[in-house]
Formats: structure tokens, sequence, C-alpha cells
């Protein structure tokens, strides 16, 4: 006799999450409490309700995270410039730390003995939900059934419905994309199908946010973007909430062709993955928060945060959002925006993004130091000749010592 009376999962209402539903109640015996959270991903989230209640679910959680996503995981990811093996702007991993606190507590407001997921053994997502829970709940119990039971296809997953009348007519009445796809306000990925061969080119037609770049406007788009303390508040000067700031830039930044991205990442779990990502708004986001920082951040804060920025990435790629390492690191990039304000101008054009502009007054850029022209003595050059000869005299001393570095 299981021990478990109730489980919390985290439901999307497609067929797999539909299938754990009833694999819960027969495996465990258990009352079941779904949790739906919209994440920008554009598609409604209310039907899942419908078909929670189709299969005996009592307690039903359905939110709009929207704007706590941006918010309090998106923005502060992004004033690190956080990208993961130089290229992936992480949009599935941060949104998961937001799923794993939502599943905890609302196990707690129902008083559950267990939480629940739908990610499989293989990949990373297994990793960043149950991390994520442990460290907010450590004596959680964690039911992940991709590693339990033998349903291992498409086919078995119908199968299971059919002799148990679970309803998936909304999975039958659709075409079956031939990728598996993962979507939020800062991103959508795709894996599976023909991107299993990292040869193959991914198929025109699998891209959904963004326009082909060679079919994107003839003209370039301009946006002026506002920061305060490393975030964006306005886009040519009207004032946004962070999730208004994200949609608005997705859908711009998908109609001039910006944001596609074909990779071979290395999960957490030790293997190699292909994938492709389309991220319009983070994609400019980035470009145009490196923007604002080249004015008003100091050179050494600049390089440290450079120089830790790929620790912070693999921190939260690998699901430690809640570790105190993450806290730390998020702690001094936060204290080295607090000047990060001003306007950034970019241009899109065909896929790329270039800033044309930035301004602030908080800016660390001297005109006068910095002209071509007269600069009435407000930076003497011949102080250059101390400076060299102090920074080479290292080099000179190893060279005066015989040390020839065209042979070492």
């Amino acid at each position: 006799m299981s021990d478990i009376k109730k489980v919390v999962l985290a439901y999307s209402g497609g067929l797999d999450t539909s299938v754990i539903v009833r694999w819960l109640q027969d495996t465990y015996n258990c009352e079941v409490v779904t949790f739906t959270a919209d994440l920008g991903q554009g598609e409604e989230v209310e039907p899942a309700r419908a078909k929670a209640q189709a299969l005996g679910v009592k307690e039903i959680f359905i939110e709009d995270l929207r704007e706590e996503f941006v918010r309090d995981y998106v923005f502060p990811m992004f004033r690190a410039n956080t990208i993961y093996e130089g290229e992936y702007l992480l949009g599935t991993s941060i949104a998961r730390p937001l799923i794993a606190k939502r599943l905890v507590e609302i196990a707690q407001e129902t008083g559950a003995d267990a939480i629940s997921h739908g990610a499989t053994g293989k990949g990373n997502d297994q990793v960043r939900f149950e991390m994520g829970a442990y460290a907010l709940m450590p004596g959680v119990k964690v039911i992940a059934p991709w590693r339990e039971w033998n349903l291992t296809s498409r086919e078995t997953l119908m199968a299971y419905c059919e002799e148990r009348d679970i309803p998936v007519d909304f999975a039958k009445n659709k075409k079956k994309s031939p990728y598996s796809m993962d979507a939020n306000l800062l991103h959508i990925s795709y894996e599976g199908g023909i991107l299993e061969d990292p040869w193959a080119e991914a198929e025109a037609d699998m891209w959904r946010w963004s326009v082909a770049p060679e079919e994107a406007p003839d003209q370039p788009t301009y946006l002026e973007l506002t920061y305060r303390k490393g975030d964006i508040v306005a886009i040519d000067g009207k004032e946004m909430s962070p999730a208004e700031v994200l949609a608005y830039l997705n859908k711009v930044g998908g109609a001039n062709g910006v944001g596609r991205l074909d990779i071979v990442e290395n999960r957490f779990v030790g293997m190699k993955s292909r994938g492709c990502y389309e991220t319009p708004g983070g994609t400019i986001m980035l470009t145009a928060h490196r923007g604002i920082e080249s004015i008003t951040l100091d050179r050494e804060a600049a390089h440290l945060k450079d120089e830790l920025m790929p620790r912070y990435a693999k921190v939260i790629y690998n699901g430690f959002w809640w570790s105190e390492e993450r806290k730390m690191l998020q702690q001094m990039i936060d204290y080295s925006q607090r000047n990060v304000n001003g306007d950034v101008r970019v241009k899109l054009y065909k896929g790329a993004v270039s800033v044309v502009g930035r301004r602030s007054e908080d800016s660390l850029f001297d005109e006068s130091i910095a002209t071509f022209e007269d600069d009435a003595g407000s930076y003497d050059q011949k102080d250059a000749e101390g400076f060299i000869k102090l920074n080479a005299l290292r080099m000179r001393i190893a060279a005066s010592k015989g040390r020839d570095l065209l042979k070492d």
C-alpha cells in the first residue's frame, strides 16, 4: 500500500501529462492535483482545466506567471549577459526554477505528499525541477514517471489511453509536430525528428516565431530601449512592464528574422544534444544590454562580469538556480547594475541586431579625453610613456636575463 495520498503534477494538458495523471492514479492509488503555468508559451492554458476535470482531478491550479517569470528570473539573468557555451540564451533552463517553486508551494498548500513532472530520464529538466524542489522543500517526494514506467513511445502512450478511456481527442485532432517543443515568453525550442541528425538542416516550416532572415523586410527597424538599473523599462519612450517588454521585442525581433539558433549543446547528464531555438526578444536584450554597459560600467567591473558569466550560465543550465553560489553571484551582478541607466538605440535588419547609439547620465565616456581632436589638455599623452615602460618591465627583465621568447 503506497503512503502517497496526494501528488501535485506539473500539467500541460498534453498527451504525456494526461497519461501521467491516470498513471499516478492507477499506480499510487492517489489523488492528483494539477498545476498549469502560463509562462507566455503562446497557447491557451485554460483548456487544461477541462482536460484535468475529465480525468477526475478536483484540485486544479492554472496561474498566469508571466510577469513574475520575466521580472524575477529572465531580467536578473540578462543583467549578467548570460549565455551557455557561447550561444544558448537558456530559455528552457530559466523557466524551471519558477515551476519548481510553485509545485512545492502548492504541495504545501494542499497537503500533498509528493510532486511529479513529465520530464524524461535523459534530459536536463528532470534535474532542474528536482534540484529546485529539494532546495525549497528538502524532504519532498518526487515521482518521475518516465524513470519508472515502460511507456517508451507515443504509440504506447496512445495505447495506454485507449485501454483506460483517457480522453485525448485533443491530441488526435491536431497534426503531430515531429519535434519536441518547449515554449515560454523567452523562447521556443525544437528537438527530435530530423534534428537528431546534426548534419541535417532544420526544415524551413519548423520555425514559428520568426521569419527567415532572407525574407525579412528590406528596410531596417530601429528601437530605443530605456534601461534602469540594468533592466529595460521602456521602448521608444513608452513605459512597459517586464512581460510587456519581452513580448514586444519578440514580435518585432521575429518580424525581422532575429533570434534563430541551431546548436549542439552538452547536457548536464553527459550526452550531447542538438536543438534549435528562437529567442528574438532575448537576442535583442543581450545586445542592447552590452551596449548600455559599455558606457556605464567600469572596465574592471565589466571584465570581471565577463569572466564570471560562464560559471553563472552553467549554474543556471545545470539546475542550481536556488543554490548559494547563484545567489552570491546574483548579488554581485545586481550591485554592478546600479548605474546601468540610459538609452540604447538598436537596428534590426535581416536577422542581425546592432547597437547604433547609446547615452546615459551615468556614462563614463568622456569625449574631452577620448577625442582625436584637440583635448585642451585633458589628457597628457606624455604620461603614456611611463605607463608602457612599467607594464613592460617584467618582460624587459626577462629579455635582459637571456630569455629568448622567439625560441621558447
